[in-house]
């Protein structure tokens, strides 16, 4: 691959990346994601010391440290349209000579963990839980537009779940990062679990306001929908973790995505202490970096 025409990687006057506003000294190797900008300052309150922050759009981002470790924290907004952009431009930073506009020879591999919300759609899963996102079950239509490889297991498991569904559209599957389950792991008080990313907070999670939806039955389908060889079980529904996956397999960083349970859908209970849900899994996740 040669250079990088300057419409396909946009840069800032300053020479940072266009949307995230950062040059690649202002970002550790580990980054914690959150979708809400508030959140941000949720994680780097915990930190020791914050060397770097910057403000653009929905991207705001902490640089700091956390019992001497360099951390950054950038917040997503929500959905993988902005995934695509907030991965598209990190491996940018660290893979990318942005000065000659050519890809690096020797790539560096980046530790992405998601740290969310979600609700539950298993009955047994409590709100205040912490699910660890084994594979991501992708509703939204971003791998329309690459050619991602998906083993014969994860095709399989996408066409099982689009006729059970009976959906219009086959989803994408795809497993999170190996190395990174093992440290978010049963062990150390998480759920390991399979999540379904949805396009949409309504609809597309089987909720309904005042419009009735195309897939009435959508939640109560997925919710018993089971692989019997595998022991396969859909979990929680949330927007953005399908496409981490997806663009670190094909990017080459290591991508976990982390879910406080907030909402249980069947129960139709939500939590009443979902900011202190969120913060013990902040910290929870902090400790085991």
């Amino acid at each position: 691959m040669g250079k990088i025409s300057e419409t396909d990687l946009i840069l800032n006057k300053d020479g940072s990346v266009y949307h995230l506003n950062l040059l690649p000294h202002q970002i550790a190797d580990t980054i914690i994601a959150v979708g809400d900008p508030n959140r941000v300052d949720q994680v780097s309150q915990h930190f020791t010391e914050i060397e770097f922050e910057m403000n653009k759009r929905e991207f705001i981002t902490h640089t700091g440290k956390f019992n001497n470790k360099r951390i950054t924290v950038i917040s997503t907004g929500i959905g993988t349209d902005n995934i695509e952009i907030f991965l598209t431009e990190l491996d940018a930073l660290v893979n990318v000579d942005l000065k000659t506009r050519e890809p690096k020879t020797k790539k560096k591999k980046l530790r992405i963990i998601r740290v969310g919300t979600s609700g539950a759609i298993q009955e047994d899963i409590p709100t205040g839980t912490f699910i660890a996102s084994d594979y991501a079950i992708g509703f939204d239509n971003l791998m329309q537009f690459y050619s991602l490889p998906q083993t014969d297991y994860e095709k399989m498991l996408a066409n099982n779940i689009q006729q059970h569904t009976q959906l219009s559209f086959t989803p994408y599957v795809v497993k999170g990062s190996e190395s990174l389950l093992k440290t978010f792991s049963s062990a150390h008080g998480f759920k390991i679990g399979n999540t379904i990313t949805a396009p949409g907070f309504y609809a597309p999670q089987g909720r309904t306001v005042r419009i009735e939806t195309k897939y009435p039955k959508l939640l109560e389908e997925l919710t018993y929908f089971h692989h019997a060889e595998s022991n396969f079980w859909l979990t929680n529904f949330e927007m953005e973790t399908a496409g981490y996956y997806a663009l670190g397999r094909m990017l080459q960083h290591e991508c976990i995505s982390l879910n406080a349970i907030i909402a249980n859908r069947v129960k139709n209970q939500f939590a009443k202490n979902a900011h202190q849900v969120v913060d013990d899994l902040i910290v929870k996740t902090l400790n085991l970096l």
